[in-house]
């Protein structure tokens, strides 16, 4: 078992809740679940948004996600398999392979799509949407685009190991770069029985996704099992054990902003006048 040193005193996550997505439907009919942005769970400040899309039936996806405006957060799209080509109305393109990660500030507005670059095969990965601070709302869109080879596997111990997509963990950086909520986002990968603490900043609010197999989360060891959603409280740490098939889950963590959130569709700011602004914005 594995466990990095840690400061005598610093406290232990516990699991304060969990949650199961539920299935829906977004862009043209694409097919998912959504475990962040529903009734059960709308929001866990700052993020606003969690999908898994994962079918290897091409009716599920084929259809994508055609050109649809954003402003005022950032969505992060990390794919685990299939490909999945993006372009916006500035002329950026790009594609998305296995194991690769886009992080998109939207900023004061970007026109996007999102369509499979496969007619079969498994297509499988995740979306976050983070909110962005009232005084970077209306920044300069961006995009940072990572291919899966440059995304860092470090070893965490026996049977432990990570990529690290943004932050750092056990010494080793994320390629992802000067975001506002200064967040971690974390893929761990833990054989069967197999422990790792994962050191964390301690006020940021923090969750863990398991999609694959079902892991013990927290100082209680609660059973968070695969579609499943821990939400934490403040600490330091965060014990994760791998049940007797093994684990792999995100462990992502974003500083909270605490403050007033206006949402509709695509657009999230502040005040309801700014969503009537964003409308506006776009129609013109």
């Amino acid at each position: 078992m594995a466990t990095p040193s840690m400061n005598v005193g610093s406290k232990t996550r516990e699991v304060v809740r969990k949650v199961r997505g539920q299935p829906t439907s977004d862009g043209a009919g694409v097919q998912l679940t959504r475990v962040i942005g529903t009734g059960a769970l709308d929001s866990f400040d700052p993020f606003l948004l969690l999908d898994e899309f994962r079918s290897d039936n091409p009716n599920d996806y084929l259809a994508g996600f055609p050109n649809h405006p954003h402003r005022g957060f950032e969505t992060v799209t990390y794919m685990l398999a299939g490909r999945m080509r993006h372009g916006d109305n500035q002329g950026n393109e790009g594609l998305l392979g296995p194991g690769s990660v886009q992080w998109m500030t939207a900023g004061r507005g970007i026109v996007h799509s999102e369509f499979p670059e496969q007619q079969e095969g498994l297509m499988w990965g995740l979306q976050l949407w983070v909110n962005l601070p009232r005084k970077d709302k209306m920044t300069a869109p961006r995009y940072q685009d990572i291919q899966g080879d440059r995304i860092p596997e470090v070893e965490l111990g026996a049977g432990a190991r990570a990529r690290v997509l943004v932050g750092t963990l056990n010494g080793v950086a994320g390629p992802v770069t000067d975001v506002a909520t200064e967040p971690v986002y974390f893929d761990l990968r833990l054989d069967a029985g197999a422990r790792y603490d994962v050191q964390l900043p301690e006020g940021h609010n923090v969750f863990a996704y398991v999609y694959l197999g079902d892991a013990k989360i927290g100082a209680a060891g609660t059973l968070i099992a695969r579609g499943e959603l821990a939400l934490t409280s403040a600490g330091a740490r965060l014990p994760v054990v791998a049940g007797a098939e093994g684990a792999r889950l995100i462990v992502v963590g974003g500083r909270p902003l605490k403050e007033p959130v206006a949402r509709y569709g695509p657009f999230v700011m502040n005040t309801e006048q700014e969503i009537r602004q964003a409308f506006a914005d776009y129609q013109a």
